[in-house]
């Protein structure tokens, strides 16, 4: 494997070649926002376990 960082990740025997870019047009959502969501949602399906059993 070479140590060039730049060269990116090959597959298909070099036909296809993946790059680490950032895309700038896509949507951007806070990490912490993500994981308040979850836990947010965790903490509803429990709620709501409890009141029906």
């Amino acid at each position: 494997m070479p140590d060039n960082k730049r060269s990116g990740f090959s597959s298909a025997a070099g036909l296809i070649q993946y790059y680490d870019m950032e895309e700038t047009r896509s949507l951007k959502i806070n990490p912490y926002l993500v994981m308040g969501m979850g836990i947010g949602a965790a903490v509803l399906v429990e709620i709501l376990n409890w009141r029906v059993i």
